[in-house]
């Protein structure tokens, strides 16, 4: 299958020639408001399938909304049609298509122009209204408030907030990217389509959450990245960092027993650190009333310790690195780690809950009193 990509070189054409070769498709023509008059009717004329992204959305003239997206828009289909190519056509429009301003009627124009090729001709044609559409390389001061809130931050430059309580409607990149490429191996009748989900939100939740990404690096406090809207923001501001920012430190606290490092921290799922040890030291001595921790050995052979702080009960076992064992340290257990073998041990940490030292929910007891 030939896929013609208009637009390829931007925002939305980058990721979905990215995705449709990740599908396994080799044939693809990407062509761009540089290309010429030849390249875009050859290109046209072979197509079997066409993503019609090309657009203008920030011109320097009014005048240019028109010829950027309807007369454009006419041309593709007229391409199209003089070469007999019924090949399916997905046009990329705007949510703004709805209202009457300049850049709305040119997109409602461009839409009526797909859908006449359609009806003329036989072709499958689909329209997505998308709304604020945002991602990994969008461009800042021109495809999203989102965009521009990440360069800046990304940057320590700062942003500008007219309105923080202004509703924000969003999509994800790589939702648009699965909705299109749906439309590869389906019948699905022509019409308006959509990419889903589609997040409501307001430009001064957006900005406080792009902040906080920034600074979690110094409080090591992360917030819930892993699904939705925050996990969209979260890898969109990621990818604005300059690769000189793609590391940062955390504190390293040492001691004659070795290093403790935090790596991070959750609002509600704890934190991860790891520790060193030197040959013959002993960690821990201590139990938790409700604290609870697993430990996982990446190199060195550890020793743990256990006795119940109550009946004296008591318990030992070895962990050793590259084993894969997790050990877990049980409420109302003393407990510590001993570094039994004849390397530096280094051990990887996570507790169910950020260290408090108002209530830290540690209270030193020796395993062996």
């Amino acid at each position: 299958m030939r896929i013609v990509i208009t637009g390829a070189d931007g925002f939305i054409g980058r990721n979905l020639v990215v995705r449709l070769k990740e599908l396994g498709h080799t044939d693809l023509v990407g062509i761009t408001l540089e290309s010429t008059a030849a390249e875009w009717q050859g290109a046209l004329k072979a197509a079997n399938f066409v993503f019609h992204l090309a657009g203008v959305n920030r011109p320097k003239d009014a005048s240019e909304f028109a010829t950027g997206n309807a007369e454009l828009t006419d041309e593709v289909c007229r391409l199209l049609a003089d070469a007999g190519n019924a090949a399916p056509v997905v046009l990329s429009s705007s949510t703004q298509a709805e209202l009457d301003n300049p850049y709305g009627r040119s997109k409602r124009a461009a839409e009526d122009a797909v859908f006449r090729h359609g009806e003329k001709t036989g072709a499958p044609t689909y329209v997505f209204r998308l709304t604020n559409v945002f991602g990994k390389w969008s461009q800042p001061n021109y495809n999203s408030a989102v965009a521009t809130f990440c360069h800046n931050v990304a940057r320590g430059l700062p942003i500008t907030i007219n309105d923080p309580t202004a509703p924000l409607r969003l999509v994800y990149i790589d939702d648009v990217m699965g909705a299109f490429v749906r439309l590869l191996d389906t019948s699905q009748p022509s019409g308006f389509v959509g990419a889903e989900p589609e997040y409501l939100t307001t430009v001064g939740d957006v900005a406080k959450a792009i902040v906080g990404f920034a600074d979690s690096r110094k409080s090591m406090l992360t917030e819930r990245v892993g699904t939705g809207l925050m996990r969209a923001l979260y890898s969109t501001y990621l990818s604005f960092l300059s690769p000189e920012s793609f590391s940062y430190e955390v504190p390293c606290h040492t001691d004659p027993r070795g290093v403790f490092v935090e790596m991070l921290k959750t609002p509600d799922c704890g934190q991860f650190s790891y520790f060193t040890a030197h040959p013959g030291v002993t960690r821990g001595e201590h139990y938790h009333h409700t604290k609870t921790e697993k430990f996982l050995v990446i190199r060195g052979t550890a020793q743990f310790a256990f006795r119940h702080i109550v009946t004296g009960e008591r318990y030992e076992l070895l962990a050793r690195g590259g084993e894969g064992r997790i050990v877990e340290t049980v409420p109302g257990w003393t407990h510590n780690i001993t570094n039994v073998g004849d390397e530096e041990m280094i051990v990887m940490l996570w507790a169910n809950e950020i260290f408090d030292r108002e209530h830290p929910d540690t209270v030193a007891m020796k395993v062996r009193p």
